[in-house]
């Protein structure tokens, strides 16, 4: 009874990750080979590793695809932080089989979408660059998140994403 008051219910057995007290399981998939899961919770993503399991936060999925009974994740890297804005970069996909994918995919999808508030593309010199607020669970606040285009100039981007920053912060106006 109070694993399912908890939100435990349904956690898999054998699960390697540590919940905090206020975290809630929201989907479970198990991958192929029995042995091995994805874990949606309130907070985040819990990724399968050699030696147990890791969290991600949902403000740090890039993109999340379901088909063809696979599911395929870009994880976001945090490569610098500018006057509170986060300049992020992808890690390669990663792809994983799905031998029953219960509400994960659904669950991933409402939870990645639900953490954005905000989100509009600039145009810079060489490329431009994605703007977006996002929530953290658990969190109060919003962070601001800039993922650059392939090629965009990295000087560009600091720039832009600073004042931008600043701006939001009522610290001073953006850059155009």
């Amino acid at each position: 009874m109070f694993r399912r008051l908890a939100g435990r219910d349904g956690l898999p057995e054998g699960f390697a990750g540590a919940l905090d007290p206020d975290e809630r399981v929201l989907g479970v998939a198990t991958l192929q080979g029995g042995d091995r899961h994805l874990v949606a919770t309130s907070v985040g993503l819990w990724l399968p590793t050699d030696d147990g399991a890791r969290r991600l936060g949902w403000h740090m999925v890039s993109k999340a695809t379901w088909k063809s009974g696979a599911f395929v994740l870009v994880e976001a890297v945090e490569a610098e932080e500018i006057d509170g804005a986060v300049l992020l970069t992808d890690r390669p996909p990663v792809r994983w089989r799905i031998a029953q994918p219960g509400r994960l995919p659904e669950v991933v999808r409402a939870r990645v979408e639900g953490s954005i508030r905000s989100r509009h593309h600039r145009d810079l010199p060489g490329g431009g660059a994605w703007f977006v607020q996002r929530k953290i669970a658990g969190r109060d606040g919003m962070v601001l998140q800039v993922r650059p285009d392939p090629g965009t100039d990295l000087d560009a981007v600091r720039s832009v994403a600073g004042a931008v920053a600043r701006t939001l912060a009522g610290l001073g106006p953006t850059a155009d």
